[in-house]
């Protein structure tokens, strides 16, 4: 082997799982379980993870040339008959003829690939993208359109700011509200005061962006746990309430939101001037109380059948839902460490973790915290950390 070959996502995976039990910290019929293989492919693997390391678990093959790679002078002999009598057919075509008429048997990617490099093929360029105009959904709330407008919606009298806006695909009727920024805590509150409001929307139609969807590869520890698919915190608190995420591919998708931000952006912008609005408690008041009631009297209308889609809300706590959820070890002492704030469970709880185990630490868009074990909330007591060095001047407690 002329060099170290490198090593595949599952291969790594797999590597670390057999050091583990290597080491005897994990079991063999628990590694297969894990890797999802027999745990007589898991017997085979291991043994040669033991004697060979990580270069053993890298197929055989991996580096070779194919053995259907095609002969260097059969690929000379195809690009000659090409010139010389299909200069003008396409890939698909000439592969036929030189199968039936010369007996060179080339697929259809292979030659397309040889033809380009031998500059006798150029790839055809993609014509633009063809958009069709989609059809409203039926009932409200069966689709609900979610978007934030970074804008400089005071012209220079406060700051700038974001406005996040939720739009019903059937009834254009929307909710709208003003923040700092873009982000999973903005979103929450406008999906929770949605869901106060008309109840829990089928569907939610978003950007590909952090804040709502994932669009990154899962870690190797999520592979282990079976996660293919990473929840971002909007994510996890949206399928706690059986709401389908969809992400939009691109502005276009969400055409009917994407449009009202223009509209916003022209009239919004000139109602805040003329009621000398420069802050974004004002503007919510204003949001609330003038401008979406006239804006949905306005070009509201009702969907084309009367069935209203919303799940309603029974006896839910949507700030246990709305809030971002952390995993955190129980240390000795039976603490808990979280946003250098420490945490002690108290001797008072009739089930409680032991240390090593793990727990959910729950921070609420009000930045109140919950420990939860095995789902339920424990009684806990906040420990005042005391500082190692003072400032001049100051005292510790």
């Amino acid at each position: 082997m002329a060099g170290k070959l490198p090593m595949g996502q599952k291969e790594l995976i797999r590597g670390k799982v057999l050091e583990m039990v290597k080491r005897g910290d994990k079991t063999l019929k628990t590694a297969a379980v894990e890797l999802k293989i027999s745990y007589r492919q898991a017997i085979r693997l291991s043994r040669a993870y033991q004697e060979g390391g990580d270069a053993a678990l890298i197929h055989g093959l991996t580096g070779k040339p194919s053995s259907r790679k095609m002969a260097e002078a059969e690929r000379v002999r195809a690009a000659g008959l090409y010139r010389e009598r299909y200069e003008d057919f396409g890939p698909t075509f000439a592969a036929e003829k030189m199968a039936e008429e010369a007996g060179i048997q080339i697929g259809v990617s292979t030659l397309r690939r040889l033809l380009i490099a031998e500059g006798l093929w150029e790839e055809k360029r993609r014509g633009r993208e063809y958009r069709s105009r989609r059809e409203p959904r039926r009932r409200f709330g069966e689709l609900v359109q979610f978007d934030g407008s970074p804008h400089d919606w005071f012209e220079g009298r406060g700051p700038r700011c974001c406005l996040i806006t939720m739009i019903d695909d059937a009834t254009k009727r929307r909710l709208s509200q003003f923040f700092e920024e873009e982000t999973t805590a903005g979103a929450m509150t406008v999906l929770s005061y949605w869901i106060k409001t008309y109840g829990i929307p089928q569907s939610l139609y978003c950007d590909r962006k952090n804040a709502f969807v994932l669009t990154r590869e899962p870690t190797d520890r999520e592979i282990l746990a079976g996660i293919t698919e990473p929840r971002s915190h909007f994510g996890k608190a949206c399928d706690k309430l059986g709401i389908e995420v969809i992400a939009a591919n691109s502005p276009q998708a969400k055409g009917r939101v994407e449009r009202n931000h223009g509209v916003d952006q022209d009239r919004l912008v000139k109602e805040l001037r003329l009621a000398g609005i420069t802050t974004i408690e004002g503007a919510n008041r204003f949001l609330l109380e003038k401008y979406l009631p006239k804006m949905n009297g306005k070009f509201s209308r009702q969907a084309a059948q009367p069935e209203d889609a919303h799940v309603p809300l029974l006896d839910v706590e949507l700030s246990d839902i709305f809030c971002f959820e952390y995993e955190r070890c129980v240390t000795n002492d039976y603490t808990v460490r979280f946003e250098n704030r420490l945490f002690q469970i108290l001797r008072e709880n009739r089930n409680r973790p032991q240390p090593k185990g793990q727990v959910i630490v729950r921070k609420k868009l009000d930045g109140s915290i919950a420990i939860l074990w095995n789902g339920k909330p424990l009684k806990t007591k906040e420990i005042l950390l005391q500082k190692e060095a003072c400032q001049p001047g100051s005292q510790v407690a």
